[in-house]
């Protein structure tokens, strides 16, 4: 459950169903399912595996197999870290706007009333004014994330068992609600129709990888972290399947949910569609069109407007604690330090870098750095997975590790997978990404801002894998 928690996130519902229109409609679900079943599950599967066997955090799983290779454990812990100080920022957005929906407070104006609320610049390099709900949401969702996590597995458990299902739940209202729109069937029928000829497009097939890879929450700790804590006998390749076609299921449904209120606003001003752009997806579909749309609804506005952002906060919730538990697991793990202290010194430190991304700057530093930790960032974590664990160390190790746990076995094509097809897709969504990013600098910005904001923080993460790695401390009672 807490791994389905993680994997199903806000990029569900404000990624998924774009990433599907922008590339073939219905037609997308075809790479998109070969890529979850060749990469996705596979790539659980050895995560599982390896957190399974070694019963420890990342950084001491990968020193478990070779003394030299803890750093990689550091590096993926600290990744899903850094993702976490500007995740929960968008938490604070969605917290504030819940509080906004019971009175539907942006009225007619959704677009105005979100650069007002963030006292947006429209530069990364004005930073302005804090904005007030923003900061006081940020420290509701550190400070829940904390009271979660703070006694260890067990709460999260507990807390789960709510926040996991509560949200599909609410997607399915919301869903039932925006296919009784008019202009429902012209959305989703603009989000399905199948362009096969798409198919044929190479960075269709791309897309579709990328998605899968970044939507499960592979090659962040998580799912190394999370298997640490699972029984001996738990199955280890139904679990994989299962929390994987979860994932893919509740992003398939936020299309619905999403077209389907988009063909009505569409409908409603008498506009096309396409005229709405950029504005079906990431933060303008959930902080301006989908208020413009809820504010236009004939009756329980308010009611519905208050659901939607319950869903993407509980959707969230999961996702954040998961990003904080790898690394204070591993600082328990090596350090000995508590639970609570552990949990308590990460939160507080991602905190206050959270406060970098609260100022009228904050959207477009959060745009930038998201952009070069997903397409750089977590690539590079799991080619480097998939290449040592695939080609320097035993791999059918922990594939009969796997198997032993489980009702069905896996057989040679796994490790087929994780050392050839794997990695040579990483590998070219890499190179594409640096060729892309060489020819269009991102959002046009000067180099040195790239530079700063986006390639600098990379290496101090990759940098500090291996500071934390040669630090020393006394365990207690050692």
């Amino acid at each position: 459950m807490a791994a389905i928690g993680s994997a199903v996130g806000l990029g569900n519902v404000w990624r998924f169903p774009y990433v599907c229109y922008e590339n073939g409609g219905g037609a997308f679900l075809i790479p998109y399912f070969i890529a979850l079943f060749t990469a996705g599950i596979p790539l659980m599967i050895l995560e599982f595996s390896l957190g399974h066997w070694a019963r420890r955090a990342p950084p001491e799983a990968f020193k478990k197999i070779k003394k030299k290779w803890e750093w990689i454990g550091w590096w993926t812990v600290l990744m899903p870290f850094a993702v976490a100080t500007y995740y929960v920022v968008i938490m604070a957005w969605c917290f504030s706007y819940m509080v906004y929906s019971v009175d539907l407070h942006w009225g007619s104006q959704a677009e105005v009333f979100f650069k007002h609320f963030l006292g947006d610049t429209g530069t990364p390099l004005v930073v302005g004014s804090v904005s007030i709900p923003v900061l006081l949401g940020l420290i509701a969702i550190w400070l829940s994330i904390f009271l979660i996590l703070y006694k260890g597995v067990d709460r999260i458990g507990k807390v789960v068992a709510l926040t996991v299902p509560l949200p599909t739940v609410l997607l399915i209202i919301l869903t039932i609600r925006g296919l009784t729109l008019p202009g429902a069937i012209e959305g989703v029928s603009y989000y399905l129709t199948p362009d096969f000829s798409s198919l044929g497009d190479v960075n269709v097939w791309l897309a579709a990888y990328a998605q899968v890879f970044f939507s499960l929450s592979i090659a962040q700790g998580i799912m190394i972290t999370y298997a640490s804590f699972l029984k001996k006998k738990s199955d280890i390749n139904n679990n994989a399947f299962i929390i994987s076609l979860a994932d893919a299921g509740t992003s398939f449904l936020a299309g619905f949910t999403v077209f389907s209120v988009v063909g009505y606003l569409a409908a409603t001003r008498g506009i096309s569609i396409d005229a709405l752009g950029s504005q079906i997806a990431g933060p303008n579909l959930t902080f301006i069109t989908y208020p413009t749309a809820i504010s236009l609804l004939p009756f329980a506005a308010a009611f519905f407007g208050v659901i939607f952002f319950i869903a993407l906060l509980t959707f969230g919730i999961d996702s954040a604690f998961s990003m904080i538990e790898p690394i204070s697991s591993s600082l328990h793990d090596k350090w000995g330090l508590t639970k609570t202290k552990a949990t308590g010194i990460m939160c507080l430190f991602g905190f206050f870098l959270s406060l970098t991304f609260v100022g009228g700057n904050g959207l477009h530093l959060l745009s930038i750095v998201d952009h070069f930790i997903a397409n750089f960032g977590l690539v590079m974590i799991g080619l480097v997975e998939c290449v040592t664990l695939g080609w320097m160390y035993e791999l059918y190790k922990l594939r009969n590790h796997a198997n032993d746990t489980s009702d069905f076995q896996i057989g040679k094509w796994w490790e087929l997978l994780i050392k050839y097809v794997i990695p040579t897709v990483l590998l070219t969504i890499l190179i594409v990404s640096i060729y892309r990013n060489l020819i269009h600098p991102y959002m046009g910005y000067p180099w040195w801002v790239i530079a700063t904001l986006g390639v600098i923080p990379l290496i101090i993460l990759f940098t500090s894998s291996f500071v934390l790695m040669k630090i020393k401390v006394k365990k207690r009672g050692a």
